[in-house]
């Protein structure tokens, strides 16, 4: 990242009156003014909304944008980013992008404004081309749960699309030929990757999925439990359900056996997530494991080291950091008879 001496230099002028130009200070003419601040917005300069100082001083921080705080999911990736900055002895900043573009943008501009150069993001409503272009200005920005192609060097993701078909895989395997998804209502690609994975998977079996056998709702319980219900509504045939994520899956249970269905003997759900819930709703769910923590601890990791660097060897830019699920097998989920 730029600092102050850098657009100095660039500028041709003083150290003063870049600061001048920086606080909004007079005894700056209006071409000089011009001048710097099309270099720093070149240099891709950022003031310290902290001390705004003259000198570049590393924050001994690390940013985190989550979608939620609440989430069991996003409660285990901040877990695992703690653990490496308490192991580093470094400042966590927290924030919250909320899945909206605005408020994911603000929560990234704020971080930089506060000189934070190591941060993870997880931007899921963000456009492409600005999280490029944040990642490009500042190594240290790693992009946690999203992966795209021109920065995947600075991306640490899952593969959903596999997801989705190992769970569907696993169905099919013990002879489930009926199926519904619940889903979330949330335009991210999460849910469609996912979907996508397990579309292909039935496909192969020569198994249509139909629109009207899928339900999208809130990614908790309730909005499982009410994707359920509107699916039992329509009358769907089935014998699995196949959930976006855990809570959702534990919300279809819920009305499953509200309704006189017994879990698994009539209908088997798979989760995926392998969050806390999973091992404590009954019956234990059989979902997929998402090393999120795994994950987080490797996004925090790279994050810190890259924030030295000047920039990115080629070798650099060819790695890549995708996981993959992998199936719990518990007791939610029969054989079919």
């Amino acid at each position: 990242m730029a600092t102050i001496k850098d657009i100095a230099k660039a500028a041709g002028v003083s150290l003063a009156t870049v600061s001048r130009v920086i606080n909004d200070g007079p005894k700056v003419g209006n071409e000089t003014r011009a001048r710097i601040k099309k270099i720093m917005k070149e240099m891709g300069y950022r003031p310290n909304a902290n001390a705004r100082a003259l000198v570049n001083q590393k924050s001994a921080s690390l940013g985190v944008v989550l979608a939620e705080l609440s989430d069991p999911f996003f409660a285990t990736l901040a877990h695992g980013i703690e653990a490496i900055a308490r192991e580093k002895s470094v400042q966590v900043l927290l924030s919250s992008g909320s899945i909206e573009a605005a408020t994911e943008l603000k929560a990234i501009e704020t971080l930089l404004e506060h000189r934070v150069e190591a941060m993870v993001v997880h931007s899921k409503a963000l456009d492409e081309a600005t999280l490029i272009e944040f990642a490009r200005q500042t190594p240290g920005f790693i992009l946690i749960n999203r992966y795209i192609e021109e920065i995947k060097h600075q991306c640490v993701w899952l593969d959903n699309i596999a997801g989705g078909q190992l769970m569907a895989k696993h169905m099919l395997s013990l002879g489930h030929k009926k199926f519904v998804v619940v889903s979330s209502k949330y335009q991210i690609d999460d849910p469609y990757l996912r979907l996508e994975g397990i579309r292909n998977a039935l496909g192969e079996a020569g198994i249509t999925l139909p629109d009207s056998a899928i339900e999208y709702s809130s990614p908790d319980q309730e909005g499982g439990e009410i994707a359920m219900q509107n699916l039992l509504t329509r009358g769907c045939e089935f014998s699995a359900v196949l959930g976006y994520n855990d809570a959702m899956a534990a919300g279809a249970m819920t009305t499953l056996l509200d309704q006189g269905y017994q879990v698994p003997d009539d209908v088997s759900v798979i989760g995926y997530d392998d969050v806390l819930l999973s091992r404590y709703c009954r019956p234990k769910l059989t979902t997929l494991r998402y090393p999120i923590e795994m994950m987080a601890k490797q996004a925090a990791e790279l994050a810190l080291s890259n924030a030295n660097k000047k920039q990115f060897s080629e070798e650099d830019r060819q790695k890549t950091y995708k996981y993959t699920p992998t199936i719990i097998k518990r007791e939610s989920v029969l054989k079919t008879r």
